[in-house]
């Protein structure tokens, strides 16, 4: 497959067919559907694509309407809702095989001072250089990746907590996950990439604060589990290719659908990015 961060890169290079209209790879998988973050971060380079340079993206807001195909592209069509003085906002509509399969608004700001800030701590944890990769733990118990562990490959994970293995560990645990994430290799200087690449990997752990009071995050699932909408907000410029703290907690889980919200530090303590999302968990027959 080449390098996993040269991969990451080029599956966000999407070609244009038209104005307003992009077209991006979908890869091969043995899964039956395409990842979540992938979509939406494609999803985002296509509004980034007619918007000014001098404008980052500042918040998004998608909605997951069907499951996409592996391994056949997907088209994004690009609204233009607004062009304003200070904000510009763009509508996204990700299409495959005729199919509306995915639905975004982004919002992108012209940066300008501001009049006070404030912002919650960086829950104190160990730095990433004190823990274990994910993918250094997982293969030490199960010896044999996941099939869907490919989609992780772009990026290294530190689970700031230790991984539980059996049922009988997860007595008590709160729904909290939380990990240290960056690109395994260097991106483009483009502030748009690393907001891509952010907005990829928020959708790889964050529905994990749902599950985790009640399986194991890793190996054989008991629940099948989708994501139904996602959100997120830029606060300040960072690189993805930097060590960033993703938080993550699940308020409620009801009706079968889980709320999951993240806050995404920079080693330095600043808060960067916000996220919200809910996912859909079916139980699997036997």
């Amino acid at each position: 497959m080449g390098d996993p961060v040269d991969h990451l890169v080029d599956l966000l290079d999407l070609e244009q067919i038209e104005t307003n209209i992009f077209r991006g790879r979908s890869p091969e998988e043995s899964l039956q559907r395409v990842f979540g973050g992938q979509v939406a971060g494609q999803a985002l380079i296509a509004a980034g694509r007619t918007v000014a340079a001098d404008r980052p993206v500042h918040s998004l807001h998608a909605y997951f309407l069907r499951p996409g195909l592996p391994g056949v592209p997907i088209v994004y069509q690009v609204d233009r809702l607004r062009d304003g003085r200070s904000f510009t906002t763009r509508r996204v509509l990700g299409v495959q095989q005729g199919r509306t399969i995915f639905a975004l608004t982004a919002d992108f700001h012209l940066p300008e001072p501001s009049p006070f800030e404030h912002q919650t701590a960086m829950p104190s944890v160990p730095g990433p250089e004190e823990l274990p990769s994910a993918l250094d733990e997982v293969g030490t118990v199960l010896g044999e990746m996941p099939p869907f562990i490919s989609r992780r490959q772009p990026f290294d994970l530190r689970y700031v907590e230790r991984l539980r293995w059996r049922h009988e560990e997860l007595i008590g645990v709160e729904p909290k996950v939380a990990v240290w994430l960056r690109t395994n290799g260097e991106l483009p200087d483009d502030p748009l990439i690393h907001a891509c690449a952010v907005t990829y990997a928020s959708d790889m752990t964050l529905l994990d604060a749902v599950r985790v009071p009640v399986e194991p995050l890793w190996g054989k699932r008991h629940f099948d589990m989708a994501s139904l909408d996602h959100a997120m907000w830029f606060h300040r410029p960072f690189r993805a290719d930097d060590w960033l703290l993703y938080q993550q907690e699940s308020p409620i889980a009801t009706g079968a659908r889980g709320l999951a919200r993240g806050q995404l530090f920079d080693q330095s303590g600043r808060l960067v990015a916000s996220v919200m999302q809910e996912g859909l968990f079916r139980r699997l027959q036997d």
